[in-house]
């Protein structure tokens, strides 16, 4: 942004338009409306300490309410002590919503200057260093506060807060705490509270080797109270303790279930056992609420007929992750069961084996899908926009407009898609099939590359040249979902070396035999997605040089993530020199894995 500087009149003054450079109009020539556009993607410790100091008009619109409305800090390692203080000096009094998510650099001190911030509506302070006592100091300040996010850290007792402090919490309407010990932390002062986001990553021991307990500390055991609650998510990282507690958390809403609880969400890696707390809240839910947002532990819903007596009202989410789930029970429990299925967004079927498969064990093959359901399925949700087919085999059977992404293609608001690699398969391996040869061509010359081995051959990724199509039917699913933003193509056997919130490590297992006919070509197909900004491909064995990932560089310009696990043949990594020459075009990237 110092070049915005240039050119600029030694009074300060923005020049004339007249005293434009000759090949174009100079950048403070433009209206307003543009300025502030651009300035809208200046970080805001360089928007007000540096950029505003450039001249008159900058000074003015860096000053505009569209741009300290918000300040977002989050992860900005540049945001040093002095200059979060000097922020906070200069337009702490403009600003509504303040995120420091993840900035434990800043001392607590430097937190504490939150406090001046007195208009704030929204402020996440998850990762900071804060204490009883400093909350209580901030929150007393804060009197329009109404969306609070913080982390609960061994030694944190609410006798401490204020009165001042539990007023500014009885007005909170939305709370985010991330819990690193066994405590309600401030929910209990929260009486207004309309949506309740819970993160479990309390350890078994202290860092002494201690044992801990799941039964909350004497001075942090007020029963919360949830009658306005309308959204409930719980997400728990790995560990018994974990489970304990949110026990307790859930035994209050067994007790009374808010009549406007809307969303209920919980997500538990592995097995989480039923209570009669937990029976108790299900019955309660089924009779008193109408959901619009629905995840449970796999166990709750297994074997049970849960579904067929929930109401619902306006679906938007639903997850039945790792759930044994047949397609006869999604279609009779969720589908036929006389609702509205059009307000659905996203479903999660991660790890349902058989939830495309009929109930009879008389299959063509043991992982073929029914084309039947899933077109049951896409005509009664056909306004998805997430969708997770991962962890499981999703084999199409032979036919034409029978193919798993021929029937997905239907789905033209798609935003988000997780596929295992064995589903976007043409068809199934055949024993008299000769092997295919991977074919020699010529990366165009504009771009400077060798002769790679592996790129198919058919329209070419990198000329403006019309050509025809190539007949993948993974290639034509693309081409019907334009708009997507993430897309994750996963090997059904694969298992993460780090599962954090997933499972136990599975035992290594060979790619499906399936997955041989996905290479190259296929990956080169994701050139198409312009918009694509997350891509995770993981476990596509027949990867030859990765020559597909340069298409992609070049052509999704957007993409922002990239996570790449077990490509081509086990112990070879062919895709190096691909790979280096992919990054050359990711300008966008800020997380590579």
């Amino acid at each position: 942004m110092a070049s915005l500087g240039e050119d600029i009149s030694n009074d300060g003054d923005a020049p004339p338009a007249a005293a434009a450079v000759a090949d174009g109009a100079h950048l403070l020539g433009f209206s307003d409306e543009i300025l502030l556009h651009i300035l809208s993607h200046v970080p805001s410790i360089d928007l007000i300490l540096n950029v505003r100091h450039t001249c008159r008009k900058l000074a003015a619109l860096c000053l505009d309410k569209s741009l300290t409305h918000t300040v977002l800090l989050q992860k900005d390692y540049e945001a040093s002590e002095d200059k979060v203080k000097q922020l906070v000096t200069e337009i702490g009094w403009e600003i509504q919503q303040l995120s420091m998510a993840g900035c434990y650099w800043l001392s607590g001190s430097t937190v504490e200057h939150v406090a001046r911030c007195r208009g704030l509506v929204k402020v996440n302070l998850s990762g900071c260093h804060l204490t009883s006592l400093r909350l209580s100091k901030v929150l007393s300040a804060l009197q329009r506060l109404r969306s609070l996010a913080i982390d609960v850290s061994p030694g944190f007792d609410a006798s401490q807060l204020s009165g001042e402090c539990k007023a500014t919490l009885s007005r909170v309407r939305e709370l985010k705490q991330t819990l690193y010990t066994p405590s309600y932390g401030v929910v209990p002062c929260c009486t207004s509270l309309e949506k309740l986001l819970l993160y479990f990553e309390i350890l078994d021991r202290t860092r002494e080797g201690a044992v801990l307990s799941g039964q909350l500390m004497v001075g942090q055991s007020n029963v919360p109270r949830y009658q306005h609650l309308r959204v409930f998510y719980a997400r728990l990282a790995p560990g018994y303790i974990n489970q304990e507690v949110v026990r307790l958390y859930l035994a209050v809403l067994s007790d009374r279930t808010p009549e406007n609880l809307h969303a209920f969400l919980i997500s538990v890696p592995g097995s989480f056992a039923e209570s009669g707390a937990t029976k108790n809240l299900l019955e309660s839910m089924a009779r008193n609420v109408a959901l619009d947002a629905l995840q449970l532990p796999k166990s709750w819903l297994n074997g049970s007929g849960l579904l067929q007596h929930l109401k619902f009202s306006s679906p938007f989410y639903f997850s039945f992750s790792r759930c044994a789930l047949s397609g006869g029970h999604l279609i009779r429990r969720v589908i036929d069961g006389g609702r509205d299925l059009r307000s659905l967004a996203g479903l999660n079927l991660s790890g349902c084996a058989h939830c495309l498969a009929p109930d009879s064990l008389l299959r063509k093959a043991e992982d073929d899908i029914d084309s039947g359901i899933l077109e049951t399925l896409v005509a009664a949700c056909g306004n998805l926009r997430h969708l997770n087919l991962s962890a499981a085999h999703h084999h199409s059977p032979e036919g034409p407009g029978r193919h798993l992404c021929q029937l997905l293609a239907r789905l033209c608001h798609l935003r988000s898609l997780s596929l295992p690699v064995c589903a976007v398969a043409d068809s199934a391996p055949r024993a008299d099939r000769a092997p295919v040869q991977p074919a020699t061509h010529a990366v165009p010359r504009g771009f400077g590359k060798k002769v790679r081995i592996g790129v198919p051959s058919g329209p070419d990724p990198f000329s403006g040249q019309a050509g025809p199509l190539p007949s993948s039917v993974f290639w034509s699913l693309l081409k019907s979902v334009p708009f997507l933003d993430r897309l994750e193509l996963i090997g059904s056997n694969f298992s993460s070396a780090m599962p954090r919130n997933e499972p136990a490590i599975r035992n290594s297992l060979p790619p499906c035999g399936r997955a041989q006919s996905v290479g190259d070509s296929e990956v080169a197909a994701i050139g198409q997605l312009a918009f694509l900004r997350h891509l995770t491909l993981a476990q596509l064995p027949s990867i030859l040089t990765g020559s597909g990932l340069v298409s992609i560089g070049v052509q999704c310009q957007q993409l922002q993530s990239l996570s790449l696990a077990h490509l081509g043949t086990t112990g070879k990594v062919a895709y190096t020199s691909a790979l280096a020459d992919m990054l050359k075009h990711c300008k966008r990237l800020k997380d590579l894995r």
